[in-house]
């Protein structure tokens, strides 16, 4: 049912009048008039997609609080600044608080003051939380970061299935389960967890096709590292280490050439760690060094690069932490150096756990991980490809787009290892694929009978590395599918179909991992578009935003974002009117810090002009 023109343009107005922004990206829209409307809804949204919004605005526009229910402290935090900021009631419930502050925050839930309460799952499902709930008008659930839920996801924890309750303790209240990671087994997962089969399933694509993905073979790293962040000087930017010790080296060693840098990490004091953590947000330091500890609450739109050290467990954790690049859309970098003993390390990491079915879920994540790593294919194809999405076609945004490898007629190679995977039943993993391609006789093969194949042995002539990197890349292209819930089994796909039957020619690379363009990235497709502007007047602005967030004690991305600031670069707004044009400012940023901006503007053209 289509909503009215009055309720359209309530969500309109609030979008403008609180948020400041003039249009909705895509499918927000839609998701917003369903939760208004009262409907829950399964949200799959990439990093710096416009996620918390979905859940923001139908809190403002129906009654009673909105509960946002977020696994990390500093999450709430950053979101209840930048709410704050806009003229929104929020507030967040967590052990951070003091008595009399927790005390305060229940006070303004029961007399009704508060918009959107933040809380962390175990504290929601207690008992007595509960009924204090029970006696107050919830405009809706939010449940953030829901791949916690699944045992198929990369950060699985068992508070959060206890959310499954939720359908049966609140009735009738719309549930919103949030995501930026999930493959589709995890996200099956998360619907019967949450008991949301029957809601609305928004998957909005993962693609962030201002990031840059690059991957460089390791070769005394620390060198390559000070070589890529000579071309980010004094940006936003983080760095990720397998290990505490590493990252305290790495740190000490950026420090004494003069990089503001900071240590992150488990072992740290909470004070340390929230220290840290401020300093990055109001630009104090530049660079975080940090394990996966940090991260998942960090709403920074400026970071313009993410640097992996060393090799991540999994896809999602990759493309998560790549993801706290380039939230605001302009140009970002994300650079992973790899090396062999990378995979040993985490091998054994993984294969320490003591649940089985972990291990091997972990493992086959693990292997993909390197897959991507090793990839001769574009590399925003293999991560999109890893969560069900396809890509026709190269990004133009990566460094093997950017700097294309050698390739070959792979036609009649392919449909071998096609007619392979078809002759083993689909029933058999890579590793035994390569076995019956290349003919190996042993115990396994003989007793399966799968040395009287056709296929065995017709592939003789190629290396084992050769057939991976051939294999690997018909998963990435589509052919294929690993079935990570049938022991990562090869399956082929409808695509696969006119290869095998010589309809279809078909281009692969030759395997290669080289040291790519060391080149600063140029603002690539689908990156905000502000043209040119006055940089001078960008940087006074920016020096503005620091000293009003200092007195305010927010992060500078509080008051404006890097993308609001061009713009006010770009088009010089001195009139009302005229700045509540510039995207990210609402009526209450106007009223706080509009004239002090347009001041500075005019200042600047007076000056430019007398001189």
């Amino acid at each position: 049912m289509n909503p009215t023109p009055t309720t359209a343009d309530r969500l309109t107005e609030t979008l403008s009048r609180v948020f400041g922004y003039s249009e909705f990206r895509p499918h927000q829209r839609q998701i917003i008039q369903q939760l208004t409307g009262g409907e829950s809804a399964f949200v799959l949204m990439p990093t710096g997609g416009g996620k918390s919004l979905c859940y923001q605005i139908p809190a403002l526009l129906r009654p009673g609080v909105g509960i946002i229910i977020s696994p990390l402290i500093s999450l709430m935090k950053d979101q209840v600044d930048a709410l704050r900021a806009n003229g929104v009631k929020a507030a967040f419930y967590n052990s951070s608080l003091s008595s009399d502050n927790a005390r305060q925050v229940l006070a303004q839930l029961h007399s009704g003051e508060l918009e959107l309460l933040y809380i962390a799952p175990e504290r929601l499902m207690r008992a007595d939380f509960i009924e204090r709930l029970r006696q107050i008008d919830i405009a809706l659930i939010a449940i953030d970061e829901a791949h916690c839920v699944s045992q198929w996801g990369h950060d699985f924890r068992p508070e959060y299935a206890q959310l499954g309750q939720l359908e049966t303790l609140f009735p009738g209240i719309p549930r919103i389960a949030l995501t930026a990671t999930a493959d589709p087994q995890t996200r099956k997962d998360i619907l019967r967890v949450l008991k949301l089969e029957q809601a609305a399933c928004h998957i909005t694509g993962f693609d962030r096709p201002n990031i840059r993905y690059s991957v460089l073979e390791k070769h005394n790293p620390f060198n390559q590292l000070r070589q890529f962040l000579a071309n980010h000087p004094k940006e936003s930017g983080i760095i990720y280490a397998l290990s505490r010790k590493r990252v305290e080296r790495l740190t000490a060693q950026l420090y004494e050439k003069g990089v503001r840098a900071a240590a992150y990490h488990a072992g740290l004091s909470s004070e340390q760690r929230h220290w840290v953590q401020e300093q990055f947000l109001r630009d104090e330091i530049d660079i975080v060094v940090a394990t996966v500890a940090f991260g998942m609450g960090i709403d920074k739109p400026d970071v313009r690069f993410v640097v992996h050290y060393d090799l991540p467990k999994n896809i999602e954790s990759y493309y998560q932490e790549t993801g706290r690049a380039g939230r605001d859309g302009l140009p970002a970098e994300a650079l992973l150096l790899f090396g062999a003993q990378d995979m040993v390390l985490v091998r054994q990491l993984v294969e320490g756990g003591d649940n089985p079915e972990r291990v091997r879920i972990e493992l086959h994540k693990l292997n993909t991980m390197i897959a991507l790593a090793e990839s001769v294919t574009c590399r925003r194809q293999v991560l999109l490809n890893y969560f069900g999405e396809q890509l026709e076609g190269g990004c133009g945004n990566c460094d093997l787009c950017l700097d294309p490898p050698e390739t070959f007629d792979a036609t009649e190679d392919a449909r071998k290892a096609l007619s392979c995977v078809y002759r083993v039943g689909q029933s058999f993993g890579m590793r035994h694929v390569i076995d019956v391609l290349r003919g190996a006789d042993n115990e396994r093969i003989r007793r399966l009978g799968h040395d009287r194949l056709s296929t065995h042995g017709i592939g003789s002539d190629k290396s084992d590395i050769e057939w991976s990197s051939l294999i690997r890349q018909l998963i990435h292209h589509g052919y294929l599918l690993q079935d990570i819930e049938h022991y990562s089994v090869l399956r082929l796909t409808p695509a696969a179909r006119p290869v095998l039957r010589g309809e279809k020619p078909l281009q692969l690379a030759v395997p290669r991992i080289r040291e790519k363009t060391k080149s600063k990235p140029k603002a690539p497709k689908g990156a905000a578009e502000i043209g040119a502007y006055d940089e001078v007047l960008f940087e006074r602005l920016r020096a503005l935003r620091k000293s009003l967030a200092d007195e305010a004690g927010v992060p500078p991305y509080v008051v404006f974002g890097d993308n609001a600031l061009l713009l006010m670069a770009r088009d010089k707004p001195t009139e009302s009117d005229e700045f509540l044009q510039i995207s990210g400012v609402g009526q209450t940023k106007l009223e706080r810090y509009g004239d002090t901006f347009m001041n500075a503007i005019a200042e600047h053209d007076s000056r430019a002009t007398d001189g």
